[in-house]
């Protein structure tokens, strides 16, 4: 079987042929697959407000459900993210170091309904979380956005509690989270809720407080979700061996972290971390939100960072926005792709959805990558769920039809289009 997607046609029967094509041969099983799925955030919240109740039930359904796209590995924001519509913490008591006036109560009312939308839709489903932001009194300028962690014992010691009433408060509202990672970006300074670290800050948080602090909930440390190693003006200090390589030289930090967890410029360390680390479980932690045009050119591309995640070693694709009004800026000012767009009450599926649904509806959690070889490789990602099926992504991304060779069948896959082959 073999369904396939262009820009014109989405989600069709492809075509079988008896010509034999390029040749794509299965070579060693590598990692196994922990899940696909995306990111639950306010913004997400509000446009799925602006449906009818049925139309809102539909995409949830199209989200999660197992016939569909089965998302079972997703992201939430521990406080505000850069899609929150303000800044916020779970405890802006200046001072309260034992965490007493801790709350949760603002994500009762957007963030949380979404996600336990989700989860009722999923039984297998595991979330992680990461924080944009600590409160700002545990800041050095006591702001949201921009600057740095006071790195104080009784800070860190603080902002593990903090970790901790959150797994505890979450878990309390079934939310079943399985990883915590410190901080969203470490390398960026931005105008939305952000806190830079060096990978030693972290690595010293990690071993020092973070780590202790969260034994015994059951709860995984990801470093990360890491932004580098950059290409622009932080070049030289955001380098592999600055953050990830550095963690994992620190003997109390390395024993906490179970995986890491990469994104946007992170990608440039993935060929280091599967070199050095291979026991190391690589999550792809948020996919690159494009500019809110929702190009069928942008899902190309993200077609093939897909492809390189997984061939370094990924284990789990999140994507980032669920929902958003089409669009609508974000609280601090840009559009983004989503994988549904919202307007005039009108609900659309963009290409990325099923770029996707390409993978997530077929791909088993507990399936192993397979390595393609082959003049094509650089365009499949192979997987083997566990009852032995083989699941091809393959994208074509040149303006004729290619016909390419699996095992005993040819596929003939439509110029600049996305395919997945089943057998």
């Amino acid at each position: 079987m073999i369904i396939s997607t262009t820009e014109k046609n989405y989600w069709q029967q492809g075509k079988e042929t008896d010509k034999k094509g390029t040749v794509i041969t299965l070579g060693e099983e590598k990692q196994a697959i922990r899940g696909f799925g995306c990111c639950f955030s306010e913004l997400s919240a509000l446009a799925l407000n602006e449906l009818t109740e049925e139309d809102k039930r539909e995409v949830l359904d199209q989200l999660f459900l197992e016939e569909n796209c089965n998302f079972n590995f997703c992201r939430t924001p521990i406080g505000s993210s850069d899609f929150a519509t303000s800044y916020y913490s779970y405890n802006d008591t200046d001072g309260d170091y034992e965490m007493k006036n801790f709350s949760i109560e603002r994500d009762e009312k957007l963030l949380l309904p979404l996600i336990k939308e989700g989860v009722k839709r999923k039984d297998d489903m595991q979330m992680f979380a990461s924080p944009w932001c600590p409160p700002t009194w545990l800041k050095t300028h006591n702001a949201y956005s921009n600057g740095v962690f006071n790195r104080t014992k009784e800070n860190l010691q603080a902002y593990a509690l903090y970790f901790k009433k959150y797994v505890e408060e979450y878990r309390k509202n079934g939310v079943p989270l399985v990883q915590i990672a410190p901080q969203n970006e470490p390398c960026s300074n931005q105008v939305f809720p952000s806190c830079v670290w060096t990978g030693a800050q972290l690595a010293d948080f990690i071993g020092g407080y973070l780590g202790p602090m969260l034994e015994g909930t059951g709860v995984d440390i990801m470093f990360g979700t890491i932004n580098g190693p950059e290409t622009d003006y932080r070049a030289l200090y955001t380098r592999y061996c600055d953050y990830l390589g550095y963690a994992m030289q620190d003997e109390k930090a390395r024993k906490y972290i179970k995986s890491v967890g990469y994104q946007w410029a992170g990608k440039y360390a993935l060929a280091q971390t599967k070199q050095d680390y291979p026991q190391l479980e690589i999550i792809q932690s948020e996919s690159e939100c494009g500019d809110g045009n929702n190009s069928w050119a942008h899902m190309m591309y993200i077609a093939e960072l897909m492809q390189n995640y997984f061939y370094f070693g990924a284990t789990a694709y999140v994507y980032w926005n669920l929902a958003l009004v089409e669009k609508q800026p974000s609280t601090w000012g840009w559009v983004q792709n989503s994988l549904v767009t919202v307007n005039n009450n009108k609900k659309t599926y963009t290409p990325e959805f099923y770029l996707m649904k390409h993978f997530s509806h077929f791909v088993k959690r507990g399936a192993k990558y397979v390595e393609a070889k082959g003049e094509f490789a650089s365009s499949c990602a192979i997987f083997k769920n566990p009852n032995g099926q083989v699941v091809a992504f393959v994208f074509n991304p040149y303006s004729f039809e290619k016909i390419i060779t699996i095992g005993e069948k040819s596929y003939t896959l439509p110029p600049k289009s996305i395919n997945t082959i089943v057998q």
